[in-house]
């Protein structure tokens, strides 16, 4: 759990780095234009929204408020996996273990049902 929560910790400080940095010395039109010129942009551009929709589905399916999963969802969207790293810091931090951060309660109960415990 503890490894967990230090990678969940990296990842929220190295997107906070990298977003601070995009914003303070990138031109975002300018820049994305150039990205989107470039057939490799476009391919880390698909790769990331593809991330963050299955990103977004494991939210829908773990949170039960339709207003937690829209927040959370339009965070992701616009701040990419400085969201999902924040995400799952939190969710390791409200849980007592792993499973059930990436399962929710509800899918550790299912799991262990399934199992016979």
């Amino acid at each position: 759990m503890k490894i967990a929560k230090v990678i969940a910790v990296l990842g929220v400080v190295a997107m906070s780095v990298a977003l601070l940095n995009g914003f303070i010395n990138g031109d975002f039109f300018e820049d994305g234009g150039v990205l989107l010129n470039n057939p490799w942009g476009i391919v880390s551009i698909v790769d990331l929204y593809v991330g963050f929709v299955l990103f977004a589905m494991w939210i829908v399916v773990r949170e039960t408020s339709w207003v937690s999963r829209i927040v959370w969802i339009v965070a992701l969207m616009v701040l990419g996996f400085f969201t999902g790293a924040l995400y799952v810091l939190f969710k390791l931090l409200e849980s007592k273990d792993v499973p059930e951060v990436f399962l929710g309660k509800h899918g550790v109960s299912r799991l262990n049902n399934e199992s016979g415990h």
